[in-house]
């Protein structure tokens, strides 16, 4: 197998988007509730931690290694048609909406 990513940074970077997510829906919620003079019976919804199993973590590694081999491989052919060595952020703006199509 192919370096990949390190599974826990994954989950790391999910668990901040995971937390983000929820503070903008707790500040909705609170907007809602103060808009709203009556609450009604079972309005509160439960905070479940927020988790992913091990072969999730596995699967999205792999899936962002395949993408970005992909982006850098694509970006180079292009910088090689150009007749450039080093790849540049124009060469990545190019490919990315192809890219993102595929994926």
């Amino acid at each position: 197998m192919e370096n990949t990513f390190d599974p826990d940074l994954i989950h790391a970077i999910y668990k901040i988007v995971w937390r983000r997510r929820a503070l903008e829906r707790r500040k909705q919620e609170e907007a809602e509730n103060l808009e709203s003079e009556v609450v009604g019976v079972g309005t509160s919804k439960k905070n479940r931690p927020t988790t992913a199993n091990a072969n999730a973590l596995k699967l999205s590694c792999e899936l962002l290694r395949v993408f970005i081999t992909e982006a850098v491989q694509r970006a180079a052919t292009i910088a090689e048609a150009e007749g450039v060595s080093k790849i540049e952020t124009t060469h990545l703006e190019r490919i990315l909406p192809q890219l993102l199509l595929d994926f």
